[in-house]
């Protein structure tokens, strides 16, 4: 599927049906906070998402995906996704690829979760522009902002510190 920017493929509160496969763009994950939007994710190329816990359990999400940039996306349905799974329960190699790529998506939340304990907005900034710097390139700074839990204007003065740090 060929989706515009700016296009709601999940809204929180509802049921997920489907998961997608991002062969094109950009999507972020985000949650409303009291009329705020907070990103606190994005799926770059490559990568499959879904409301995990929406889609395994039937329960409402408690996120939604909204593309950041026109993608190309492939949708799988439920039953699909079923059969897929029962393949690779069965298949030693398949399997492991699956529990692999299962727990490196837990080890980033994880990461996440300890970085906005331990971790000043500055560091989160110079982390996400060492192991992301696609982020940094391709996504309007306002969810940049949100993602790392400052204001836009906040983001700026951390960008400016930074510059005038690495010209000394």
């Amino acid at each position: 599927m060929e989706i515009p920017a700016k296009t709601l493929l999940l809204k929180e509160g509802e049921v997920s049906s489907n998961a997608f496969y991002i062969e094109k763009g950009i999507v972020r994950a985000w949650y409303n906070n009291d009329g705020k939007d907070v990103t606190f994710q994005f799926f770059l190329e490559n990568t499959m998402f879904s409301s995990l816990e929406s889609f395994k359990k039937g329960l409402p999400s408690m996120v939604s995906f909204e593309t950041v940039e026109s993608c190309v996306l492939y949708k799988i349905n439920k039953p699909d996704v079923e059969a897929f799974l029962e393949e690779v329960y069965e298949n030693k190699e398949l399997r492991s690829l699956f529990m692999d790529a299962l727990f490196e998506r837990i080890f980033d939340y994880m990461k996440n979760f300890f970085s906005f304990i331990k971790d000043t907005p500055q560091q989160r900034y110079i982390n996400l522009t060492k192991k992301n710097p696609e982020i940094i390139r391709r996504v309007p700074q306002h969810y940049i902002a949100s993602y790392l839990g400052v204001t836009t204007v906040h983001l700026s003065r951390i960008k400016s510190k930074i510059l005038k740090e690495n010209r000394s």
